[in-house]
């Protein structure tokens, strides 16, 4: 062993009784009996080893140090006469002849408690993370995270990709998020921007001769942070096949995750290949999302026949979508509180009935039923016992958007009807090529913009634009969007094309993609690929409840380095080298 030790905190047992050792280590905390007698806990990487202090000498310069002072203890190693089986090393203790100080902390108070540290603020656990990250807790998730990247490494090698980075400073472009934007010293004026994802240099990749690239790929997006994204950067596992399908991206990606989550997750149980797919319309459609949790074994109904122009006034002229939940017998307090939940997700209410065991419709909204109770039982396919939860709304698609989070909320209260200890993979196909903007009130497209339409240039030409799919496609588990991905626009003609319906010409896609524009004028091969996101791949591995608690210094969800001070004020001299002036 090196690194001024013999041995670490997690390795001793009966085996080395009698052993001369050194072992070094945050000094946890210690147990003190009596004025020559303590029990010190020394803390490094790998585990916890039992100091016993037995000499008066030692007791006094061990009172000297405050907690978390890192230390040298050389001593000889015995058994435990009060062993504690919940630590490797319970069986032994050291008996120390010195203590060495390596690294004093000077603080005699901590912002928290370091195996406690969960329970902090999360502004101190952030500002003080090298503290944090001491906690074991906590430092399992960072080497869960660790060996997920690893194991994902190796099986993309073995799957005959190579690994190749990519450049960090690039040019900005249209892809969809906010750049992160650096300016330039010798070119005045103008901005490298970090990339958003690799996604024009592995395409171009493609077009160079490579057959399978991969990367864990580090990509940068200014935008607001999420429970599972975080601001700023994030990593994902990059990847893209030359002369490919979609059908090849989906059977290497159903060849490499399964086992990966079976092997690191919370849960052992993970979808096997193929995984279900279901079109984006059906999504929509049957689930309300197009991140469905297929662990939940319950669709989405239309209900606007049966239901409407019942005399209940929210159903009036409204599209109506029920969602049939057997099993469930939530109390009115309960009803009442998911209903409340639906209401702070969707910000629209939710309504329900249930059918009794005399085949009674009753609760809710059951007063407006009663004269056609025969057809909603028979239309519903209702049976004695199953409730039924409602939301009625304008356009369809909020209507089924409600139900959604009604399907999700409801769902998981019943056990027979959720699947929890699994991880449930399945695919988004189909997606519109185009849409028409929320914002904008104009055409635009809905996914990636390089993505292939399907039917090529004689869709492009001769139909209608928002009826036009694209090879285009989600990865979702657990309902948490895994990755995007899609069959690329490699033709310079279908290019063009594609961004002419959305107002933009062929000097447009020139200057915008210059790059990749002129190498598909030189033949490029058909590819694909996608990019799953280590991030939040690792979050539901552990089951995190954010995606900060598996990134080593994740910055807070305001988009700040607490403990580094980022973003921070830079020098006039800063500035004028890079020829940038601050106003107010």
């Amino acid at each position: 062993m090196t690194q001024s030790r013999t041995h670490t905190c997690d390795e001793l047992r009966l085996s080395d009784v009698g052993k001369k050792v050194v072992l070094a280590g945050w000094y946890e905390n210690m147990r003190r009996v009596s004025k020559n007698l303590g029990f010190l806990i020394l803390r490094d990487f790998y585990g916890t080893t039992q100091i016993v202090i037995e000499t008066e000498e030692l007791m006094n310069e061990v009172n000297e140090l405050n907690t978390e002072t890192t230390i040298q203890v050389t001593g000889v190693v015995r058994e435990r006469s009060s062993k504690n089986t919940q630590i490797h090393t319970g069986e032994i203790e050291v008996v120390p002849e010195k203590v060495d100080v390596l690294g004093k902390c000077i603080y005699s108070e901590l912002p928290f408690e370091i195996n406690r540290s969960k329970e902090a603020d999360e502004t101190a656990r952030l500002k003080y993370r090298y503290l944090d990250l001491r906690n074991p807790e906590v430092k399992e998730k960072i080497i869960l995270r660790s060996q997920v990247v690893s194991r994902l490494r190796e099986s993309m090698t073995n799957h005959g990709f190579l690994e190749i980075t990519t450049p960090i400073l690039t040019a900005s472009s249209p892809e969809g998020a906010r750049d992160y934007i650096v300016p330039s010293r010798k070119y005045p004026g103008k901005f490298y921007a970090l990339p958003q994802a690799p996604q024009q240099f592995k395409q171009l990749l493609m077009t160079s001769g490579f057959d399978r690239y991969f990367q864990i790929a580090p990509c940068f997006r200014d935008e607001d942070a999420r429970a599972d994204r975080s601001p700023g950067e994030f990593y994902q596992l990059d990847m893209e096949m030359a002369f490919a399908s979609q059908e090849d991206v989906f059977a290497v990606i159903e060849d490499v995750l399964p086992p990966v989550f079976e092997e690191f997750g919370t849960y052992k149980r993970a979808s096997k290949a193929p995984f279900t797919r279901i079109s984006y319309k059906d999504a929509l459609e049957q689930y309300g999302t197009d991140k469905p949790d297929l662990r939940i074994k319950l669709k989405l109904k239309d209900a606007t026949d049966i239901l409407g122009g019942c005399g209940f006034g929210p159903f009036e002229g409204a599209n109506i979508e029920a969602v049939v939940v057997p099993g469930y017998k939530g109390t009115r307090k309960q009803i009442d509180a998911i209903c409340a939940q639906v209401e702070v997700v969707t910000a629209k209410k939710a309504y329900w009935f249930r059918l009794d065991e005399q085949g009674e419709i009753v609760g809710g909204i059951a007063k407006f039923l009663q004269e056609r109770k025969a057809d909603v039982i028979s239309a519903l396919g209702l049976k004695n016992g199953d409730f039924v939860a409602v939301a009625a709304e304008q356009k369809k698609a909020d209507a089924c958007k409600v139900a959604g989070v009604i399907r999700r909320l409801f769902g998981a209260e019943v056990p027979e009807l959720f699947d929890k200890d699994c991880y449930e993979f399945c695919w988004i196909v189909d997606f519109p090529m185009y849409e028409i903007g929320e914002e904008s009130g104009e055409l635009e497209f809905c996914h990636n913009p390089f993505s292939m339409p399907q039917g090529g240039l004689k869709a492009l030409c001769e139909e209608d634009p928002l009826s036009i799919n694209a090879y285009q496609y989600d990865l979702v588990v657990n309902g948490v969007e895994l990755s995007s991905g899609a069959v690329r626009n490699h033709d310079p003609e279908i290019m063009i094309k594609a961004f002419e319906i959305v107002g933009l010409g062929e000097d447009d896609v020139r200057s915008k993609f210059p790059a990749m524009y002129n190498a598909f004028c030189y033949g490029a091969p058909p590819h694909a690929g996608i990019a799953p996101g280590v991030d939040r791949m690792v979050m539901l591995l552990c089951d995190a409840p954010t995606i900060r608690e598996i990134i080593p210094f994740p910055m807070a969800a305001n988009g700040q380095d607490m403990m580094c001070g980022a973003p921070g004020e830079v020098t006039e001299k800063q500035l004028k080298e890079v020829h940038i002036k601050i106003t107010e």
